[in-house]
């Protein structure tokens, strides 16, 4: 039996593929800006060896019985939890917003852990010459503590903003318009899925070089001081 592949029937199809990739990049976007901020303050929470800057106990543990929940159950899971489940309880949300949600709380989840090891990573004694300074709680944190610390766990913490990527491919199972999604319209119009979901790999895979090569270079112009 031979197999007729007929690219341009999905390739005719761009308007599709573009909507999925502008929506793809602006999930992806978002979570990255709202979950980055959440992980960095949860992994000052779940931070040790600060001495007067340790978190309250209570709050210690709420942010850790987070984390371990998040880490430890599926990505679509949560996803319907959130689009199905909520709706359950009287909130309403669209499948856009749902989307954002789940991937805000799974990216600061396993951010809250990348960060969480770069902070303990650093030496007490830069704390010490930041409070020899008189620089308070915040300015020693965001300017002795932090830069550092992203330093250490940038690779881990870029690898896992890729992840969180192409995991909003499962977005399209509530009906968001990401690139998955467009796949799935393309194939159900022309019946060619296997050159479908070909393209849309092919569009993942340069996805995620890009968006890897871009935090590389954002990472080695803000924190790494290279031109």
């Amino acid at each position: 039996m031979r197999i007729q592949l007929d690219f341009m029937a999905v390739l005719s199809e761009w308007q599709l593929l573009l909507t999925g990739v502008a929506w793809t990049l602006s999930l992806t976007a978002i979570s990255v800006v709202i979950g980055t901020l959440l992980g960095t303050a949860f992994a000052w929470v779940r931070a040790r060896g600060f001495g007067a800057y340790l978190a309250p106990a209570w709050l210690q543990l709420a942010v850790s019985t987070y984390v371990e929940l998040i880490r430890n159950t599926p990505f679509i899971v949560q996803l319907f939890f959130i689009f199905f489940g909520l709706p359950a309880a009287g909130i309403k949300i669209s499948a856009e917003t749902a989307s954002v949600i789940a991937m805000v709380i799974n990216l600061s989840a396993y951010a809250t852990e990348i960060i969480r090891a770069g902070l303990e990573a650093t030496p007490k004694g830069q704390m010490e010459a930041a409070q020899s300074l008189a620089l308070n709680r915040s300015q020693t944190f965001m300017w002795v503590v932090l830069p550092p610390a992203l330093k250490k766990v940038w690779p881990s913490l870029v690898s896992q903003i890729i992840i969180v990527m192409l995991g909003s491919s499962v977005c399209g199972q509530i009906s968001t318009q990401e690139l998955s999604y467009s796949a799935d319209l393309i194939q159900s119009n022309n019946f060619r899925s296997f050159e479908a979901f070909i393209v849309v790999g092919a569009i993942y895979l340069v996805l995620s070089i890009a968006t890897r090569q871009l935090l590389n270079w954002a990472g080695a112009r803000f924190l790494f001081g290279r031109r």
